[in-house]
């Protein structure tokens, strides 16, 4: 069986019949292109989220720091699981088993060349809606998507930027629920103290990811 991604309706926000948050719909194809990623660093953004639930499309894809599971709501990833296993891998099918779309091949391209060290901003839409966030996780959230990459902050430099300097605890645990890692780099996030901390993807994980960053920020100095 072949499964396709394609933008079954309007998505809010769009300036025209059948083009939506990620770009323009092919009238031929219904397939979707995002457009070309400019070299400086550009901070991804939420899209607009659909405004009646929907079921997700499900993808699953091999990488550096092992296989990842990612939920597409519409043009924007709403999920990304790390190593997802037993019934939750079940849920996703593997890029094979999709038709051809070039919206697939781009946000899956960025991504390769993310792990690669060739690419510092993946610029891709996401969407907070599906995972119900509170108002505070999403303060956390966004304020560490504003990480640059290469670099740390720290679990109380986001508590103090996201308005309550004393929720460091609370900050930790929103981030170990990041539902988009990735997407949301908080893999940059570190204790005060010594030590990396915990992530969503597992410390070992974290630790390739920041090295990996630190080395590729080193080579284009």
């Amino acid at each position: 069986m072949r499964l396709s991604i394609r933008s079954r309706t309007a998505l809010p926000g769009a300036d025209r019949p059948g083009e939506g948050v990620g770009g323009p719909l092919s009238p031929e194809s219904g397939m979707v292109t995002l457009p070309p990623m400019p070299s400086e660093q550009v901070e991804a953004k939420e899209a607009p989220s659909l405004p009646v639930p929907v079921e997700p499309v499900r993808v699953l894809v091999p990488s550096q720091i092992g296989t990842l599971g990612v939920e597409f709501y519409g043009l924007a990833i709403g999920r990304i699981l790390i190593a997802p296993t037993g019934p939750t891998a079940r849920l996703f099918h593997p890029l094979s088993a999709f038709e051809d779309s070039d919206f697939l091949d781009e946000v899956f391209g960025r991504l390769s060349e993310y792990f690669a060290g060739a690419r510092r901003a993946l610029e891709l839409d996401f969407d907070l809606a599906p995972s119900a966030v509170d108002s505070f996780s999403r303060r956390v959230l966004k304020e560490a998507l504003r990480t640059p990459y290469g670099k740390t902050r720290t679990y109380k430099d986001i508590a103090d930027a996201s308005g309550r300097p004393e929720a460091y605890r609370q900050v930790l645990s929103i981030l170990l629920d990041n539902p988009i890692p990735l997407i949301i780099p908080c893999h940059r996030i570190i204790p005060t103290k010594e030590g990396i901390g915990g992530w969503v993807g597992g410390a070992s994980r974290k630790r390739w990811l920041l090295r990996m960053e630190r080395e590729s920020s080193a080579q284009t100095l």
